[in-house]
């Protein structure tokens, strides 16, 4: 079976339906894990995406933030959630696809913004939570799986605009990166995009901040696709849209692309 799978931090499903919709229309993914929905399961505008062909979704939503869901138009079960760090927050969800590949949708806390969980809480809670996805991992070794979401690190130097200036600045740190290392190498995980593209600066997020952001593409890559050892080598064609960064009223991230033929 071959499937392209896309990851995108949405930033409201509801108020971005109609780039959700431009992506599924144009690209036309087999897959579609979407964060950040910020709404309630039985608000998401299932029937937009179902006129497409997604007619299977499986989601966990709540008012206003986080929220995770899985578009498709192959049939995938749902095989529940995790709630690492006991936020109580909708951040993950699993998905079973009919040859028994599973697929995991994350959307690791951001962090606040001063990486010291002494005065900054979500700060901690962020390592909390990366502390528990790696035991998780560790104490049930996933196979035949893949990891997809905005995991809010970007790990290596090519990864943000300026490592030397980004080293300080959530996101980026050394603590957070031995952290999302460490959840990585629990799991056996390997990088699916960095495999297929070794080389060069590469981004999938830019601040809304930014006048021209295009223009002075100070970027990080947040969003990640991962794969076990298992089928890692069955990956390829990852690409980031780059181009949906720029379409009207976006989301401040691009969608990642990978395909597997497995």
């Amino acid at each position: 079976m071959s499937f392209t799978l896309a990851t995108w931090n949405i930033n409201s499903v509801r108020l971005r339906a109609p780039l959700v919709c431009k992506l599924l229309e144009e690209e036309a993914p087999d897959i579609l894990c979407l964060q950040e929905c910020k709404s309630p399961v039985d608000l998401i505008p299932v029937e937009d995406f179902a006129a497409l062909g997604y007619t299977h979704m499986i989601a966990r939503g709540q008012k206003g933030y986080n929220g995770v869901a899985i578009l498709s138009k192959l049939p995938i079960t749902d095989v529940g959630d995790q709630d690492f760090a006991a936020l109580g927050h909708a951040r993950h969800v699993a998905g079973q696809l009919e040859d028994g590949t599973i697929i995991h949708n994350f959307y690791v806390p951001a962090g606040g913004d001063v990486p010291d969980r002494t005065v900054n809480d979500k700060f901690g809670q962020k390592l909390d939570y990366l502390t528990e996805m790696r035991d998780w991992f560790r104490a049930e070794r996933p196979e035949r799986s893949i990891l997809v979401g905005d995991l809010n690190i970007a790990p290596r130097e090519d990864d943000v605009w300026s490592h030397k200036q980004l080293l300080k600045v959530v996101s980026h740190t050394p603590i957070e990166v031995e952290h999302l290392e460490n959840a990585m190498e629990a799991g056996g995980w390997a990088d699916v995009t960095r495999a297929d593209i070794p080389e060069g600066q590469l981004y999938s997020w830019w601040s809304y901040r930014a006048r021209d952001w295009d223009a002075a593409d100070k970027g990080r890559r947040l969003d990640h696709v991962w794969a076990t050892g298992d089928i890692a080598t069955a990956a390829h064609s990852s690409r980031v849209l780059r181009a949906a960064r720029g379409w009207e009223k976006p989301s401040d991230h691009a969608p990642v692309f990978a395909t597997f033929d497995l």
